[in-house]
């Protein structure tokens, strides 16, 4: 051995291992100051590591073999005394091998560890005030604190509605972080005693279930902002994450000074969170919002939402030329007051997807959304509504996607899944579409719209009236949001063809309309012609007709670029066999939303328009347009061509049954 080590002193190894580990060093310690502030991920750094390890005894066996020399690189020339230089070689490389897996025992680790799981939940607070009426309060300071995090792109945020199932349970941490795959959560009690607020939080490890950090917060109701300031920081700091100066400014700006008008909007925003959107609570919440706004002019966050409950009262229920006006100003006065303000950004993009209906709009909302997930790229709802724009423009992967990126997001939001359920519904993926409303329905077992959705669901793709007559069979005495327990059991007689027993609930009913699911509400007369028609009394039938016609006029009226209820005004001239008025009308609801514009309510107005014809008792066309609607997404679908009381025009033409038996067997 000794004339091994003579021969690596000769070849000048020592120094060249020497300087590849001074060299190495150097470009570790470069690394991990430098990958994290380019935000690099953390494989990169371990990639280095293990390219410098490798390296070592590759440079040590090029320096036995080569020199450097004022002439260039050159094979090192052996000596007469050299022996055994294989040998030597083997054992020069082995120990280089060697030395680098004992490097590698200490330094990897380190960069294994060199990223922290920046990943948090914060739990519903528990409300310890003696007022329990304060619980909203409590949820409000939850939602605030929680936001704030959601603005800090370091950061992956769990949005509310998912932690929203863990209020009043005693679960264990760990199974908590595993469900919402999240490192840390955040639980806190909020005591509020008139204008006085108590804070208790602590930072949880899901991974030990160890304390991180605890605080104790004794201030005034106008300094909770404050609170959640710190709170964000302190958060920031302990899970490393980087605040940018936007998001520092976003994180030091209080939203506004009036502590009624605060009460006002977090009111409001639990009301917006509840897993059904009734239109009860839309007017409830929008009537808190404007409180809140004429408590303080200059609350930016509380114009921004609410132009975001006038988008969704204008898109659902209101398609008014006066709804949409509202929405714009408190979007416009929103900028005036914040012109960074990401939910005004939310707000806007919203308003160009629901209230404009040129051909840019998709476009226009798609760019504000864009620049509100830079402010918000936490917000599920970001990501929801640009999956929901893009199933209307006919883009269904890329479409289920997003939802699918919002659900992951907030993986317990039951109205994200119930979004995805209805790409699969529209897709004719029955199968998949039931699952995914089961999986919703376990998140908001006391939700209708879910079950709504799935009643409906078992109908188009089984025909199966059980579903929704045991939905209507369970349903508590009394109870009937928004009349849709009424409508559902309207619609369920009318498919059961029990129309005696549908007209004694509408002869029961106050006013001349019900509400739907729709933009428009149904004339109780309209309803009624149907059950007479079913019960093949004419002459009552046209003098129910008769009386809806004015009624459903005057909706139009209202709303005259809402196409559902030029539909409607058709169906009623049809049924009164004013045909030339009744195809302009039908004509006009495809024309204001075309299957070419929207994929997703398009194929509902191809419908009405087949249902005209049917009246009409021109067959060719209405059999044409249902077999288009047979093979496009969301449209008819042979089941409910089967059990729907409105085909009944078709029954005696073997094309229509034809069609049925082709498309049932698909």
């Amino acid at each position: 051995m000794s004339s091994f080590f003579e021969e690596v002193q000769r070849r000048k190894v020592y120094r060249v291992a020497g300087a590849y580990v001074i060299a190495a060093g150097f470009i570790i310690q470069i690394a991990s100051a430098v990958f994290p502030a380019w935000e690099l991920p953390n494989w990169t750094f371990r990639l280095v590591v293990v390219l410098l390890l490798i390296g070592f005894p590759i440079a040590l066996i090029l320096a036995w073999a080569y020199d450097i020399t004022p002439q260039g690189i050159q094979v090192t020339p052996a000596t007469p005394a050299t022996t055994h230089r294989r040998r030597n070689l083997a054992v020069l490389g082995a120990t280089g091998v060697v030395i680098s897996a004992a490097a590698g025992f200490f330094l990897l680790p380190p960069a294994v560890a060199h990223k922290v799981d920046k990943s948090i939940a914060v739990l519903p607070f528990d409300n310890l005030s003696v007022e329990k009426e304060n619980a909203f309060f409590a949820d409000g300071m939850q939602d605030d604190i929680l936001t704030n995090l959601s603005k800090i792109a370091d950061l992956k945020v769990i949005s509310r509605t998912s932690v929203m199932s863990y209020r009043g349970k005693t679960a264990n941490v760990k199974e908590i972080g595993k469900a919402l795959g999240v490192s840390t959560i955040l639980e806190g009690s909020v005591r509020r005693e008139g204008n006085k607020v108590r804070v208790n939080v602590q930072l949880i490890n899901t991974a030990n279930d160890e304390h991180i950090w605890a605080s104790n917060y004794d201030r005034d109701l106008t300094d909770v902002f404050a609170i959640q300031t710190d709170l964000a920081h302190e958060i920031a700091d302990a899970l490393q994450a980087k605040l940018s100066p936007s998001e520092k400014a976003q994180l030091e700006r209080r939203p506004t000074q009036n502590s009624e008008a605060y009460l006002a909007f977090m009111q409001a925003h639990e009301i917006m969170n509840r897993p059904d959107k009734l239109r009860s609570d839309s007017l409830k919440a929008e009537g808190l919002l404007e409180r809140a706004t004429q408590l303080d002019p200059v609350f930016a966050s509380a114009f921004a939402q609410l132009a975001g409950i006038n988008n969704w009262i204008f898109h659902n229920y209101d398609p008014t030329p006066a709804r949409r006006d509202k929405a714009k100003a408190a979007i416009d006065r929103a900028f005036e007051l914040q012109p960074d303000c990401p939910e005004a950004h939310l707000a806007l993009g919203f308003f160009n997807y629901y209230c404009e209906t040129d051909d840019q709009h998709y476009q226009r909302a798609l760019d504000q959304l864009a620049i509100a997930q830079r402010g918000l790229p936490n917000d599920s709802e970001v990501y929801l509504a640009i999956g929901a724009i893009q199933r209307r423009q006919g883009k269904w992967t890329e479409s289920t996607q997003n939802l699918e990126k919002a659900a992951a997001l907030d993986p317990k939001n039951s109205w994200v899944v119930h979004n995805v359920a209805l790409n699969y519904i529209a897709l004719r993926d029955y199968e998949t579409a039931d699952k995914i409303l089961d999986r919703g329905i376990q998140m908001s077992p006391h939700g209708l719209a879910l079950r709504a959705s799935k009643a409906t669901l078992a109908l188009t793709w089984k025909g199966d009236l059980s579903v929704g007559q045991q939905l209507l069979a369970n349903a508590p005495a009394g109870a009937d949001p928004d009349g849709m327990i009424t409508y559902g059991r309207l619609s369920m007689l009318m498919l059961e063809r029990k129309f005696t027993e549908a007209l004694a609930i509408l002869q029961n009913v106050p006013g001349p309309t019900i509400h739907t699911d729709g933009t428009a509400p149904l004339p109780k007369a309209l309803l009624m012609g149907n059950c007479y028609t079913g019960l093949k009394d004419s002459v009552k039938a046209k003098a129910a007709y008769q009386e809806a016609l004015p009624e459903v006029e005057k909706l139009v009226q209202e709303a005259p670029s809402d196409p559902s209820r030029h539909a409607m005004l058709g169906c009623v001239l049809a049924l009164l066999g004013r045909r030339d008025e009744a195809i302009q009308e039908g004509q006009r609801a495809i024309d204001l939303k075309p299957e070419s514009k929207d994929a997703f309510d398009g194929p509902m107005y191809t419908q009405s328009m087949a249902q005209i014809y049917a009246w009409l008792g021109d067959k060719d066309h209405a059999l044409e347009l249902i077999e288009k609607s047979l093979a496009t997404p969301n449209g008819v679908s042979a089941p409910m061509l089967k059990l729907d009381p409105v085909w009944d025009p078709l029954r005696d033409d073997p094309r229509f049954q034809a069609l049925i038996n082709r498309y049932a067997k698909a």
